[in-house]
């Protein structure tokens, strides 16, 4: 399919490996819709173009490309050659069963299998995979992925493997249980404290990243984090400048080792995490950094630096990379950026783009002045890198110097779509404005900017507010990067500064009101807001890395829900001047742009702390039986099996030049075997499935359980519990002996769960030792764009409606004199495990209700029954039964509501019955 214009960037699920890519043709200038994955790799300048739409030449990444077939097989094997632990975790991120609350992305999952592969494949399957080194003595493995895909939450799951195969296998020299951060900032620093087992924000427990019965263990391992000016140094020379009676020399590396990793010092095989990596590369000439900002220059050689004394001291074992776009800047020898040759997997802004992970930018495609007279492209689409343009920027000018009119005219298109966004926004009651950011090629060009709006040269007032305006100056945040540079006054206010940047578009924080923030270099190192709608790029672009840099800034989504009718996301938006969307897929913006909206804040708020609601956190029900075991046999749900689903005979031909010969076919009639396999045998057999469930939880003599059962499946052979069809087959007692030998599996579940629920003197529920109850404040903040309806009574902000049935209840729980707090159990980790067709199953009931008399009602919404939701049911009473039986949690109930408008008169039922 081959278009000018995409129409809809979104075409693969976020949670599968990408099936389709926009594939940009040279010759036709048009996109089309490609079958497969992207090849790993990204965009440069064409070599000697100016053109504003050049199309670029792509760049291959052969070893990342080389990796993925490896471990596309790996994974469809198995995973094969993987520690216990390991297998453990890979099952229960990829556990189907979590999906409704916790489900990591293809890209998160991919990384870690990746780092995995890499380290506990079996060697046979990475022969001919060699990894560069970077020039250094340690090995370092580079993870890219675009800004808004979860890299921090990688680190967590990368952090997680090492310390709990450490803690399990503790002399296997793979692992470490002791790792360092490093971020290039406080901002990035701050952000990364939840990588700490013992934060009380951790990501391994708010995005479930460890079963919890892992949780203690996960806690042996230490996390230090740190940002990369505490890596700093004094060599010879400069401790010879000091003006200072301290004649001291250079800390030796044991002493700085020691300085540096305070209570790790002693330990051995760091494992290092390095985030924004990009800014942690090796200098490997004074030539070759020619024309590089000293600073770069600076931060590079302290971070590599400071790792090198490390690994001289105690090693380090691993250096793991993490960055979008993880390149060497470019000095005066080259025209582009060097990408990392040590990247071992990919998943790049174009992915994002296309999976729904970040927002979808738009552009300008043509406007109504005269375009480019050589390239007939909107003079607005690379603003910079127009002739009047760059020679005016690309100076050091005062701030009070008028920028070009091209770059005023910008401002005003984009200012006053941003304009016609905040009132939308106002009008919706949103507590926080739309943000619209400008990155500027250098110092002075951004005191242009920000003078352009003071004095009111660009007319839109609300962007004029110098209240509401962030002008990041990055020499003053950088003094607060170290407590010894400047004075106590430069360092509050450069805090005060940071902290501001930090919480725009957060509710009741310092940078709340902000709305147009103006940066040169801040705006790529980690800083990012859900609530960007506008970017103005003001300086040159040659690669698509330094589109991802800048763009990343303001492409994170806010919600991340799959449309019910696609299974794919619906597009967020941020409309972009400047920057040259040749490089990275892009939606044409050919008409009046509709203003992006916000997504809805899922969160629970603290003005209504006294509606919050609690429950126990019950990991399973321990079964106390009785010394004597029956069954009511009217009780008893009839099994129905049918054997029309089994194979019972099959014919055999063999191959001949690779095709079957039809003519000399052999038989396996499993009726001749069943013959072998009398009813007593068939009683056994049951019987022993059933005991190998119960026994474990029988306090008495086991002889006289296993004669119990034997008993309780006899009658049940014998009973008309047992349906089969077609009918003919349960009056056949040899074909009935054969359907119940090919279903022992379901028999002995069938008849265990009949036991299970009707023998027990006492439910004895097992807690969660890491967290014995959960609340309604445990819930982490998320974002959704689907129908929400105002909760009053409810802890949690709104309540997200997954149909008219919900929104109904919702209204009708609100406003009933007899609930005190009610709230829908959605991200909130209420659920209850339970057993169906011999799978462990989680069952997440839609409501949870506090009456006025001070019992708690569990509500389901359910339209049509089957047999699922009763079994689900059945598992529920149970739990409320051996809740209520514990009595430290109130009273407990449980209904369903099969029709609209019932909720009503369960409460009024539920209030009566107490």
């Amino acid at each position: 399919m081959r278009q000018q214009g995409i129409s809809h960037l979104i075409i693969n699920s976020p949670y599968a490996e990408p099936a389709k890519h926009w594939h940009y043709e040279r010759k036709t200038r048009s996109f089309v819709e490609r079958e497969g994955r992207r090849p790993a790799g990204y965009l440069v300048l064409s070599s000697g173009s100016r053109a504003f739409d050049d199309p670029g030449e792509f760049v291959d990444i052969p070893l990342v490309n080389q990796i993925r077939k490896r471990v596309q097989a790996w994974r469809a094997s198995g995973y094969p050659g993987v520690t216990g632990i390991t297998k453990r975790l890979l099952g229960y991120w990829t556990d189907a069963e979590d999906f409704e609350t916790r489900r990591f992305f293809f890209c998160q999952l991919e990384a870690m299998e990746t780092l995995i592969w890499l380290r506990e494949a079996p060697a046979a399957e990475r022969v001919g995979i060699g990894i560069p080194s970077d020039g250094g003595e340690f090995v370092r493995q580079c993870a890219k992925m675009a800004t808004g895909t979860g890299k921090t939450v990688v680190m967590a799951m990368a952090a997680a493997w090492h310390i709990l195969n450490k803690i399990t296998y503790p002399k296997d020299i793979r692992f470490s249980k002791n790792i360092l951060v490093v971020a290039p900032g406080l901002t990035v620093r701050n952000r990364l404290a939840v990588l700490n087992p013992t934060h009380p924000e951790n990501y391994y427990e708010t995005f479930r990243i460890v079963p919890s019965g892992l949780l203690d263990k996960l806690r042996q391992g230490k996390v230090l984090i740190t940002n990369w000016h505490a890596l700093n140094w004094e060599n010879d020379d400069q401790m010879a400048r000091k003006r200072s009676v301290d004649k001291r020399g250079t800390l030796s590396d044991v002493a700085y080792v020691r300085k540096i990793l305070g209570d790790m010092a002693s330990a051995r095989n760091i494992l290092v995490f390095n985030d924004e990596a990009h800014h942690a590369w090796r200098i490997p000439s004074q030539d070759d950094i020619k024309g590089i900002a000293r600073s770069e220059v600076e931060a590079a050689t302290k971070w590599i630096g400071g790792l090198d004394r490390i690994h001289r001291a105690r090693k380090v074992l691993v250096c793991y990379d993490f960055s979008a776009t993880p390149c060497v800047p470019s000095g005066k020898k080259t025209t582009e950026e060097t990408l990392f040759k040590w990247i071992v997997s990919d998943f790049g802004l174009n992915d994002a783009i296309e999976s729904g992970l970040v927002k979808t930018p738009r552009v300008v495609v043509h406007d109504d002045a005269l375009p480019d007279a050589k390239y007939y492209k909107s003079r607005l689409y690379h603003i910079y890198n127009d002739p009047e343009v760059k020679s005016d920027l690309n100076r050091k000018a005062a701030p009070q110097e008028p920028l070009p009119d091209l770059v005023i005219n910008g401002y005003y298109l984009l200012g006053y779509d941003w304009r016609e966004t905040a009132k939308r926004w106002k009008t919706m009651q949103f507590k926080t404005p739309p943000v619209m950011i400008s990155v500027a090629n250098r110092t002075e060009t951004a005191a242009r900017i920000k003078q352009s709006f003071a004095s009111k040269r660009i007319l839109i007032d609300e962007l004029c507010d110098e209240e509401r305006i962030l002008h990041i100056d990055s020499k003053v945040m950088n003094k607060a990067e170290t407590s010894e540079e400047g004075t106590s006054a430069s360092r509050r206010k450069a805090e005060a500064l940071r902290e501001k940047v930090n919480t725009i578009g957060q509710p009741e924080r310092p940078g709340e009101a902000i709305q147009n923030v103006i940066s040169v270099g801040m705006l790529s190192e980690g800083w990012d807001a859900k609530t960007v709608t506008h970017i103005m790029g003001l300086r040159a672009f040659t690669s698509q890395l330094l589109c991802e840099q800048v763009v990343g800034r303001g492409l994170r989504r806010t919600a991340y829900d799959l449309n019910p009718e696609t299974q794919l996301m619906d597009p967020e938006y941020v409309n972009v001047f400047g920057i040259p969307f040749t490089f990275l897929p892009h939606e044409a913006n050919e008409g009046a742009s509709k203003p992006p909206l916000p997504q809805t804040a899922i969160e629970p708020l603290k003005e209504k702390l006294s509606l919050a609601i609690s429950w126990p956190n019950i990991l399973r029900i321990e079964h106390i039986y009785r010394s004597r075991l029956c069954l009511d046999w009217s009780k008893v749900q009839p099994l129905m099996l049918d054997a029309n689903q089994i194979s019972q005979l099959i014919r055999l031909a063999p191959v001949v030049d690779g095709k079957p010969n039809i003519l000399d076919v052999a038989t396996i009639d499993l009726e001749q075997l069943v013959k072998e396999h009398r009813t007593q045998k068939i009683i056994f057999e049951t019987a022993r499935g059933v005991y190998d469930q119960m026994q474990a939880d029988w306090k008495g003599s086991q002889i006289n359980l296993i004669g119990q059962i034997i008993l309780l499946v006899e009658e049940f052979m014998q009973s008309d519990r047992i349906v089969i069809t077609p009918p003919l087959y349960g009056e056949d007692p040899l074909r009935k002996r054969l359907i119940l030998t090919l279903n022992m599996t379901n028999v002995v579940r069938h008849i265990w769960e009949a036991i299970y629920f009707e023998n027990a003197s006492r439910l004895e529920p097992v807690f969660d030792t890491a967290r014995p109850i959960l609340s309604t404040g445990d819930m982490m903040k998320w974002y959704t764009g689907k129908p929400c309806t105002l909760a009053n009574r409810s802890h949690i902000s709104y309540c997200v409606c997954d149909s008219t049935w919900e929104q109904k209840a919702a209204y009708d729980l609100d406003r009933s004199p007899h609930v005190e707090a009610w709230v829908k159990n959605d991200h909130l980790g209420f659920e209850i495990f339970y057993f169906y067709r011999g799978t462990v199953r989680k069952y997440r009931p839609d409501f949870l209700v506090r009456l006025k008399n001070g019992n708690m009602l569990v509500l389901e919404m359910k339209g049509v029954d089957d047999e699922q939701n009763r079994t689900k049911r059945r598992f529920l009473k149970e739990w409320i039964d051996a809740v209520n039986q514990h009595g430290g949690f109130g009273t407990w109930t449980a209904d369903v509501c099969f029709e609209a408008g019932g909720v009503t008169d369960i409460v009024k039922r539920h209030v009566r019955e107490s």
